[in-house]
């Protein structure tokens, strides 16, 4: 890229990091130091403020990069990411938003702490969303490698480690000075301007089409190499039937894992009511609806106009491909109109990456201190210390975050926070609805569910093709895979569900009828809700 690219678009971007910054330091001014300012934000924020910060977390550099090219190397398979995200908002709709809002405090462990033991429930509970939230952090640490490569022209692998760890000490310092206040907002910013951005590159690509989705279309598939194989189902799953379960294992995990999803669920206690938890969720499907059907428009258009060969030979996993469509869309290489919108898109990108970040670190964090330390350390009263303990982790995991960041640099962002979404569905969902709708879930039940749903998923994913056994894998050298698939949630979802009910079935415990007929009244009414 030439040096009007690295210069415009680091000015963008550090205009939204001042921005950013600015945001937090008023909010750092004005905050209490309670948990609840830290976590919830005082639960102050409107649906509609609710509602875009929802979607300026969800719609991540998974989906602003990861999936547009997936759809620009493999065509039609690569639609499955983005309406197993947007289809996963549905089961968030109708069967957690309200309930969790009304049942819990900060998160997830609250729910189900509520009718179990806290202490082995909690420590359960808020390991797996912290294990959840580092690998989703992994995908946003990648995206900011890929985007810091294509800037400077891949010459150093030592600017984008240390673009990572940049990355890493914002986030860092959005949580641990503004909390979750100053989290949202940041995100509402982004929000707006990744919207805006998807908004103008859709345009002008159907502009350079005419308007015409059809010529669109069959010049993607043109440029592609595979004919009219890239606008079928098949390309990249439908080979053997290692692939197709591995198509169906992937579509299980979006769909199911938002609602496991820790930084998800920690949005629904922004909010002063249930009411205003459902009025949030119908605002982010509308937003986040909209986004997902123009980055297909994105996907096909780079494959079209950019060619999936030069997005392939710019990044391996394609999550290039937008910021390239830029370029050629404003007018080439060295042109002034490519450059402005190479510039904004970038820019646009890192501010995607810096928000989502913020979010999923104060989630983690959250589990760590409020629940983790909390059942650790029993000290009634002590918000201040909990919360003091909550900046602490956001450190540590931030460091995490970006040494493995650095380690799978040369992965799809799309398909990392796959990995996530299968570890929140097989560890968080089985305890979450457990709790909520079986009158007879114990104590037992819960831990096992978690662990149970947790462990495989990792283990699988550590035996599966990702980590070694092919040239694309983390450690390409050495071969130590024994499961076939790339995405384990077709084996580890089902085995959370049946540790949880069989924790259930052999323990001792008398499940409390009265806690139980307390939760439902609360869950279903608010009565009693924080």
């Amino acid at each position: 890229m030439t040096g009007d690219h690295q210069t415009l678009a680091l000015l963008l971007f550090s205009g939204f990091v001042a921005v950013t910054l600015a945001i937090t330091t008023w909010v750092s001014r004005r905050r209490h130091g309670s948990a609840e300012e830290f976590y919830a934000g005082g639960r102050l924020f409107s649906p509609m403020e609710n509602g875009f910060a929802i979607a300026g977390d969800y719609m991540s550099a998974a989906s602003f990069l990861g999936i547009s090219g997936l759809i620009a190397l493999y065509g039609y398979d690569g639609l499955l990411y983005g309406v197993g995200f947007l289809v996963a908002w549905l089961v968030v709709l109708f069967l957690v938003a309200e309930l969790v809002r009304n049942c819990g405090r900060f998160t997830l462990a609250d729910v189900v702490a509520a009718r179990m033991s806290e202490r082995p429930v909690r420590i359960a509970a808020g390991t797996s969303s912290v294990t959840v939230s580092v690998l989703y952090l992994v995908a946003q640490m990648v995206g900011a490698g890929s985007l810091v490569a294509l800037l400077l022209g891949r010459t150093s692998g030592a600017a984008q480690a240390w673009t990572v760890i940049g990355v890493g000490a914002l986030m860092v310092i959005y949580v641990s000075l503004g909390g979750m206040r100053a989290t949202t907002w940041i995100q509402i910013v982004k929000a707006v301007l990744l919207l805006s951005g998807t908004v103008v590159l859709t345009v002008l690509v159907l502009l350079r089409f005419h308007g015409d989705v059809d010529r669109l279309l069959l010049t993607a598939a043109e440029r592609s190499g595979h004919g009219r194989a890239f606008l079928a189902p098949g390309l990249k799953y439908g080979g053997d039937w290692n692939a197709r379960l591995d198509f169906i294992s992937l579509g299980l995990a979006l769909v199911l894992g938002t609602a496991g999803l820790p930084h998800i669920l920690a949005r629904f206690y922004t909010v002063p009511t249930a009411r205003a938890a459902r009025r949030s969720v119908v605002w982010s499907i509308g937003l986040i609806g909209g986004f997902y059907l123009m980055t297909i428009v994105l996907g096909f258009g780079a494959a079209a106009v950019v060619g999936p060969g030069a997005v392939r030979g710019s990044n391996a996993a394609g999550n290039t491909a937008v910021p390239l469509l830029a370029l050629d869309l404003g007018g080439g290489a060295g042109s002034t109109g490519g450059t402005v919108l190479f510039a904004v898109v970038a820019a646009v990108a890192f501010a995607t990456i810096l928000a989502v970040v913020a979010g999923i670190t104060l989630a983690s964090s959250a589990s760590v201190a409020h629940d983790l330390y909390a059942s650790l350390r029993r000290r009634r009263g002590k918000h201040r210390s909990e919360v003091a303990v909550a900046r602490c982790a956001a450190v540590g995991i931030g460091v995490v975050a970006i040494g493995l960041g650095l380690l799978a640099r040369d992965l799809n962002v799309a398909f990392l926070v796959g990995l996530a979404f299968a570890v929140a569905a097989s560890a968080n969902l089985p305890v979450l609805l457990y709790s909520l709708f079986w009158r007879g879930f114990t104590t037992r039940g819960a831990v096992w569910a978690v662990y149970g749903g947790l462990l495989p998923a990792i283990g699988l994913v550590l035996l599966s093709p990702v980590v070694s056994g092919s040239p694309e894998s983390l450690f390409p050298g050495v071969d130590f895979q024994y499961f076939p698939l790339e995405n384990p949630g077709i084996v580890s979802i089902p085995l959370g569900f049946l540790a949880g009910w069989l924790g259930t079935v052999t323990s001792d415990e008398v499940p409390d009828e009265a806690k139980y007929a307390e939760t439902e009244v609360r869950s279903l009414t608010g009565a009693g809700a924080v």
